[in-house]
């Protein structure tokens, strides 16, 4: 990770001088979609076991989401197509066959812990009954909540719940972390890139969980509901990824710091509820229930970004395999009848165990990220499709390379650990 972490300075510098409002919108939704569930435990159990020393994950995760994402952005803005569209348009038939089985099996499985998720936050907040039943209570009101907003509300009135729900995760976590008063030399110390014995698989975990996986995908998506093209949409998505990776990477640092200073052990959403309980003993009933607010503004908002997003991917497929442009997605039966099967069928995975939703949901998102790299090394950098000007650069490919090796790696790792 050596190559990787120096490219924040690149990121840094790409970023215009001022952040446009019209980058509130995709930012908020990339950030809602991207940190769910699974980045809260992952960072806290790293945390937890590898302490202070494995914050430079975090940065090093974000550097490398944030190459891939700018770089579906940057096909975007060349090209004026989905990289979807581009895959299908460019890549022939194979990659349809890849994407399509891994969106069905994606959706099942991230609806199902998205509501599984749901329900302990909404049982921790107000129990209804014993925890189990209380569990299953709140995961079909959430998932059923959350139907109701994406094929009512639209785009816009998604926007404004969002805001109000990663604004509430942010201030929350970030606020919970700093009451338990960690030594703040140690923090600094955490960010110089190092390897201490036992801390290399949660280094690994922790870059491969932060900042989400399909909501790349669905990044595009977004940015097309703003209009963006050319060189001025791509300085604005550039803004509108500093500022919403800015955002997942202050609440990876602050889960990581509350991991840290507390003690957890565990498995599966419940962990949350412990780590709420371990924060109760340190901060009183304040910091527990700023941690349950959090938590829940998280999950709920991912399940949101999620029931945007898959449908339309779903449709917007759909419709590139009859070589037609889909227009009024979210009016359409496809998009319709696919959104009501998120909010329901995935219900009945909520009785699983939910460590095994969790080893198949980490899965599935290792499989998704080389693909991405290696696409985006073939697509980005072929000057008859995207243009001289929009060619990737010498170091973001750098980075797509070092991407491709490090989440083939993390893939490779998931796997063998299935099969155990």
């Amino acid at each position: 990770m050596a190559i990787v972490y120096p490219a924040l300075f690149s990121i840094c510098l790409a970023v215009p001088s001022q952040l446009r409002l019209s980058a509130i919108g995709p930012a908020v939704l990339l950030t809602a979609t991207s940190v769910g569930a699974g980045d809260i435990l992952t960072g806290s159990l790293a945390g937890a076991e590898g302490g202070l020393a494995v914050l430079w994950a975090v940065p090093a995760g974000i550097a490398l989401k944030w190459t891939l994402t700018e770089g579906i952005a940057r096909w975007q803005m060349a090209t004026d197509t989905t990289l979807l569209e581009g895959w299908i348009t460019r890549l022939g038939g194979w990659i349809q066959w890849v994407f399509f089985p891994y969106l069905l099996l994606f959706t099942l499985v991230t609806s199902g812990m998205l509501a599984s998720a749901c329900g302990v936050a909404g049982a921790a907040l107000f129990p209804l009954g014993d925890l189990q039943t209380s569990r299953l209570i709140w995961a079909a009101v959430h998932a059923l909540t959350a139907l109701f907003l994406v094929l009512f509300g639209g785009y816009a009135l998604l926007k404004r719940v969002l805001s109000v729900c990663v604004g509430a995760m942010f201030f929350t976590v970030v606020l919970t972390a700093f009451l338990l008063a960690p030594d703040w030399a140690a923090v600094a110390r955490g960010f110089v890139p190092s390897l201490i014995p036992g801390t290399t698989g949660w280094v690994i975990g922790l870059i491969g969980a932060i900042g989400g996986t399909m909501a790349l995908i669905s990044y595009g998506y977004w940015i097309r509901e703003e209009g963006r093209t050319g060189h001025d949409g791509l300085r604005a998505c550039r803004a509108d990824l500093f500022l919403s990776y800015a955002i997942i990477g202050l609440f990876g640092v602050a889960v990581v710091i509350i991991g840290s200073r507390v003690r957890v052990h565990g498995q599966g959403t419940a962990l949350a509820l412990l780590l709420a309980d371990q924060l109760g003993n340190s901060l009183g009933p304040t910091g527990k229930w700023l941690f349950l607010v959090g938590f829940w503004a998280a999950v709920f908002s991912a399940m949101l970004g999620v029931w945007q997003s898959l449908p339309y991917l779903f449709t917007d497929f759909l419709s590139l395999r009859r070589g037609a442009t889909a227009v009024a997605v979210e009016q359409s039966r496809p998009y319709r009848i696919y959104l009501a099967c998120m909010a329901t069928i995935p219900l009945l995975l909520v009785r699983w165990p939910v460590e095994k939703l969790q080893l198949v949901f980490g899965l599935t998102g290792a499989m998704l990220l080389p693909l991405l790299a290696l696409t985006l090394l073939l697509m980005n950098n072929r000057q008859e499709w995207v243009g001289r000007d929009f060619r990737a650069g010498l170091g973001l490919n750098i980075v797509l390379v070092s991407a491709l090796v490090f989440f083939t790696l993390v893939g490779g790792r998931e796997i063998l650990q299935l099969l155990r």
